[in-house]
This record gives structure tokens, C-alpha cells and sequence, in this order.
């Protein structure tokens, strides 16, 4: 009964203002998942399942406002630090996710897509990335992007170090290296930058997650840990997306 009268709270605050500005893509940084744990004297691990049922409501309510790619920071390439058992789980989620979500990945004609050194990481791990691409391969609608082993210095340098080759290799010289050739090296060469990027739980910081892409996207900082944010929150943040004049470094006239 509980499920049912906030869904409708949700609709009647969608009747009450309408998204008219849907963005193209989303980046969200999923802050808070340990603290959304201590703070319930549970371990930071139930944090992150919790933050794995998150991850599905907002890629199915991503898909049915019409987004096109919804990115999200999984695991850093900097998250190795942590403490073995929380990078054993972590390891272990994507197979578990993988798995309990795939019928409505395809339901939805979610295609899934990661960015970041895939064959660095566990091998029941690749496996289940792999799988999950091959299985969605054919989806049409919201492309869901993970960052795993992701960092966007190590992304750059890799960029640069190709860029380096192929001019070694007279392929272009090195006058003609512009925004677009290096663009056209990242992980994500064929993804549209990020219209919104989104970090939950508090911290105001961009965390090695997509530095050359946010250059123009607008960011929102939110206290809700990333198990709490639900649809609600979600919408809340396309309203305030929404509000915002974007110029991308020129003056709008009207």
C-alpha cells in the first residue's frame, strides 16, 4: 500500500510541473553507499547492494523519460584502496546484478556499455560485463553506460599515448591534433558528452570521472546518499537541469 500512494505522489508532482527539458545523457557519480550504512550500523557492503537496487530504479525511470545515455561511476580505478573484502563484493555485484536485471534490460531495450580497463578486472567479473553487452547488444533505447576501472587521467593519458603513435606513424601531423582527434580517442568517442552530471551524498568534487567530457555540463550536488535516491530525487534534479541557462561559454540574447 506504501509503494502504491508514493508512486502517485510522484505522478501528481509530475502533473504538477512537466519536464520540458529532457538532457540527452546523465553522468551520476553514486556517492554514500558506506555512510548510508554506518550511519544504519549495518556494513558498508549492505550499502552497496542497497546502492545496486538503486541503480535499477533510475535506469528504468532514466529510460522511460526518454534519456538517451545514463552514465554511472561504478568503481574508480582508484577504488583498488580499499579494503579487500569491499573490493571482493564490489567485484561480485555486476554478476549479481547482471543477473536479476537482465529480463527488464530487455524489456526495456536498455543496451548496456562500460568504459574504463575491462581487462584488468576479475574474471567472473569481465565475464559478467561481457555477457551483458552481448545480450543487449541489440537494444535500441537508453544506452547504460558503467565506469569500471574507470579513471579519467588514465583515460586521457591513454588517449594521448595513441594520439602520440599515430602521428608517429605519419598518419596526421602534429599541427592537426585538435579537440576532435582527441575526443575521438576517449573511452567514450561515441557517446555525447554529458548534459548533467549528478553526485550524491554531499562531497563537491569531480573524483577523476570524465574530465574532458564535463568541460559544459551543468553538475548538481545533492546530501541524498545514493541508496535514498530514488525516482522522486531523480526528478528533482532534471526540475533544477531544467532552470538552468546553459551558453556553453557565449551569451544567450533572448
Amino acid at each position: 500500500m506504501f509503494n502504491f500512494f508514493k508512486k502517485n505522489r510522484l505522478e501528481e508532482k509530475i502533473e504538477e510541473k512537466k519536464l520540458e527539458k529532457i538532457p540527452t545523457h546523465v553522468a551520476i557519480i553514486m556517492d554514500g553507499n558506506g555512510r548510508w550504512a554506518k550511519k544504519r550500523n549495518m556494513p558498508r557492503v549492505k550499502g552497496h547492494y542497497e546502492g545496486m537496487q538503486t541503480v535499477k530504479k533510475i535506469t528504468k525511470y532514466a529510460s522511460k523519460l526518454g534519456i538517451q545515455y545514463l552514465t554511472l561511476y561504478a568503481f574508480s580505478t582508484e577504488n583498488w584502496a580499499r579494503p579487500k573484502e569491499e573490493v571482493s563484493y564490489l567485484m561480485d555485484l555486476p554478476e549479481k546484478m547482471f543477473t536479476s536485471f537482465m529480463p527488464e534490460l530487455m524489456e526495456n531495450n536498455v543496451k548496456v556499455e562500460v568504459i574504463g580497463v575491462v581487462e584488468k578486472l576479475p574474471e567472473n567479473t569481465r565475464k559478467a560485463v561481457e555477457d551483458a553487452i552481448e545480450q543487449t547488444k541489440n537494444n535500441t533505447g537508453l544506452k547504460l553506460i558503467f565506469a569500471l576501472n574507470y579513471g579519467s587521467k588514465d583515460e586521457i593519458v591513454t588517449a594521448v599515448k595513441r594520439i602520440a603513435q599515430g602521428a608517429t606513424n605519419n598518419e596526421y601531423k602534429v599541427e592537426e591534433i585538435d579537440e576532435q582527434l582527441i575526443s575521438d580517442n576517449l573511452f567514450t568517442k561515441d557517446t555525447p558528452d554529458p548534459d548533467l552530471l549528478i553526485r550524491t551524498s554531499g562531497e563537491q568534487r569531480i573524483s577523476n570521472f570524465l574530465l574532458w567530457q564535463i568541460a559544459y555540463s551543468e553538475f548538481i550536488f545533492t546530501k541524498v546518499a545514493w541508496p535514498d535516491f530514488v525516482e522522486e530525487e531523480f526528478y528533482k534534479a532534471l526540475l533544477e537541469y531544467q532552470s538552468r541557462d546553459r551558453r556553453f561559454g557565449g551569451l544567450n540574447e533572448n
